[in-house]
């Protein structure tokens, strides 16, 4: 038997090969598919360019038999006698008869009579004759009644090239032989060719039998020699591929009209022949490639499922254990923070009563201050516990982003450790967000109080803080971040790095790689839920012994922080309206109660909200405000509402909550809650609140 190892490695490669032998017949059978299309187009140009050139080759003819027609109907009108030599002495007489034979003659714009010498006798126009010599056949050499064609010459003013077919006429008795030639516009020949012509890509020459150029279109090659025509024509005249002396590689036709020797010669590049050929073998070889991509990436995403699929099991049971944990975490969070304001509103309210009785600058107002301050420094306590679940009344307001980072960083200043450095490069004046400014302090603060505390034998802490567009969408280290415009804010340090297994749990809830007195583990997961209230993300890169660097992007606010008044210290007074007081502590009802008449209204407490909710049935509009505590037994602050609302529409409704659940303000808006208002309640506070809502 085969050992298992190896049986396992063949079993692994099977899908591989399989893979790949569907891919490579799939390869070949489009190879095959381009290879008839090239053919195919190729062919279709072919035969394209050979009807041009055939057409191009028929028009000459005709042009240049028309023309070599006229020339011999003149040529028998002087053997005739019909036009004498001696008329053509006469200049005017002359120049007036040839011209009648010009609009006569298709092609022709300009008739010569030229002796034996090349000298003119006679000419329909002042243009210059051109020399004997340009003409093929030399004119010596030229049979009975045949004719001869020149080389391209210059015409007077707008004629442009011309060139010449010329025909000899015998002497008489009474007059020396000469020569009769026929002056045409080079470009002529073509005739509509030269507008109706394809593509620039078309080239098209007409040749002299020697190879010389008589005229042309898009010709970009020099001039074709004679010698290069003597190896077209040794090879088939029909259409050919051949390299030009450019270099480029061109599909030729060629044809010959042979009565006048000329040439009629149609290229065209190659590459723009099969241009369209390119882009759908360019397509098909891209479609090949991410066809290869995507097999590969099924075959290793399966044996890869495969391989995960014990650790899968694994993870699912460590994920409905960290769901536990914070399903434990917020109902903790909860009971705590219910409690734990009870505790604080009572120590709030009764320090403040005693705080109005205490004398202005004794110790025992002293004292009464301290407590306040402690017990508002337990009520942040609760707050921050309860940043986890996103629960309680938070504060939603345009603030601005840069004094808040340089209110934490003067707070640092005032307490680094020795070996500490503090580098600040803030770069975003006037950028602001949206959401809680405490909150934002807090996850600040978090982050430089964290870094510190990886650097124990000192180092650099760095903050920075810009403006920052972001046009495409990125995926950070625990966090999409969508496109748009961000306040980037980078906490790092120079301590001891990250390890992998510790980044995977880094903003778990009380998960800390510190000893206990160092830390409890609250602080970067209060970081994280920061950035997900203000709507950003977060992104963490470290290396172990490198330091770490945390980076907060946070989505600017559009609107401007809008301008506030100072608060008012005075105290809103009551004009003896009666309120309606409801909390499960009587303690809280008889200190609510109190507080209230000293602002100047008249309050009825219940500690049963039953009693409260048959109070309000019974006379609904003797209350002008209710103000109810959330959580309590038998019926709920947001339930009592609903009851009111059903019989007092328009009775406001002051809901004070410790703790109410994630959903606290959108039950207390759909029961119809007027204000909502965290515990502990000051003084101040309530009177404000109380003021507007009663205004």
């Amino acid at each position: 038997m085969e050992p298992e190892s190896e049986a396992s490695s063949r079993h692994l490669l099977r899908p591989w090969w399989v893979a790949l032998g569907l891919w490579l017949a799939l390869a070949t059978v489009t190879s095959i598919g381009l290879w008839h299309l090239r053919r195919d187009a190729v062919q279709s140009q072919s035969r394209e360019l050979s009807l041009l050139s055939l057409t191009l080759t028929d028009g000459i003819e005709r042009g240049l038999s028309g023309a070599d027609e006229g020339l011999h109907a003149l040529r028998a009108e002087l053997q005739e006698g019909r036009l004498s030599l001696a008329m053509a002495a006469r200049s005017r007489d002359a120049r007036q008869a040839l011209r009648i034979r010009v609009g006569l003659m298709p092609l022709v714009d300009t008739l010569w009579l030229l002796d034996d010498a090349g000298h003119t006798i006679a000419a329909s126009d002042p243009t210059p004759a051109p020399d004997l010599s340009v003409f093929l056949p030399a004119p010596d050499a030229l049979a009975e009644g045949a004719t001869a064609l020149s080389q391209p010459f210059d015409g007077a003013g707008d004629k442009g090239p011309l060139i010449a077919m010329a025909v000899r006429f015998p002497a008489t008795a009474s007059a020396p032989g000469g020569w009769i030639v026929a002056g045409m516009q080079a470009s002529a020949l073509l005739g509509a060719f030269s507008s109706a012509i394809p593509s620039t890509a078309t080239r098209a020459w007409v040749l002299r039998g020697d190879g010389f150029r008589l005229t042309s279109v898009n010709a970009l090659e020099p001039t074709l020699d004679a010698a290069t025509v003597a190896r077209y024509l040794a090879q088939r005249p029909d259409l050919e591929l051949r390299r030009f002396q450019d270099g480029s590689d061109n599909l030729v036709a060629l044809h010959t009209v042979s009565r006048y020797g000329v040439k009629v010669l149609i290229s065209r590049d190659l590459d723009s022949v099969l241009a369209s050929w390119r882009q759908a073998a360019t397509v098909c070889a891209a479609a090949l490639a991410l066809l290869l991509l995507i097999i590969a990436a099924a075959v290793y995403l399966v044996q890869l499922a495969e391989r995960r699929r014990a650790q899968a099991q694994r993870a699912l049971q460590a994920q409905i254990s960290r769901a536990a944990k914070l399903e434990s975490l917020g109902t903790l969070a909860g009971s705590v923070a219910h409690d734990f304001n009870n505790l604080l509103a009572g120590i709030v309210g009764f320090s403040e009563m005693a705080q109005d009785a205490a004398p202005a600058g004794s110790d025992q107002a002293r004292h009464i201050d301290k407590v306040l301050q402690i017990a508002l420094r337990g009520k942040s306590l609760v707050e921050r516990i309860l940043t986890f679940s996103h629960a309680g009344a938070k504060a939603s307001a345009v603030f601005e982003l840069q004094p808040v980072v340089e209110e934490v960083l003067s707070v640092l200043a005032a307490s680094l450790r020795g070996g500490i450095v503090l580098e600040r490069v803030l770069q975003a004046p006037g950028a602001c967000l949206r959401g809680d400014a405490t909150q934002a302090f807090e996850a600040v603060m978090n982050l430089c109080t964290n870094a510190m505390q990886a650097m124990p034998q000192g180092g650099m802490l760095s903050v920075q803080l810009e403006r920052l567009q972001v046009a495409e969408p990125r995926v950070l280290s625990h966090t999409p971040l969508p496109p748009g415009s961000y306040l980037r804010l980078i906490v790092s340090d120079q301590g001891g790095g990250i390890t992998p297994d510790v980044m995977e749990r880094l903003f778990e809830p009380f998960f800390t790689t510190r000893a206990a007195q160092s830390g409890t583990g609250l602080g970067l997961a209060v970081v994280f839920g920061v950035v997900a209230e203000l709507g950003g993300a977060i992104d963490v890169q470290s290396r172990p012994g490198h330091g770490a660097q945390f980076t907060l992007y946070l989505p600017q606010a559009s609107e401007s922080v809008a301008a506030t008044t100072p608060a008012s210290q005075q105290l809103h007074a009551g004009a003896g309206q009666r309120l309606l007081v409801v909390d499960d502590e009587p303690e809280l009802v008889a200190l609510t109660s109190e507080l209230l008449m000293g602002l100047g209204y008249a309050p009825e407490g219940y500690s049963d909200p039953g009693a409260a909710l048959q109070a309000l049935n019974d006379d609904p509009q003797r209350f002008a405000a209710v103000i109810t505590d959330e959580v309590m037994p038998g019926l709920t602050g947001t339930q009592l509402t609903q009851a009111l609302r059903q019989r007092a529409p328009h009775v406001p409704v002051l809901l004070v909550s410790g703790y109410g659940g994630a959903l606290l303000a959108q039950r207390a808006g759909a029961a119809g809650v007027t204000r909502l208002l965290a515990k502990p309640l000051q003084r101040a506070d309530l009177a404000r609140a109380l003021a507007e809502v009663l205004r």
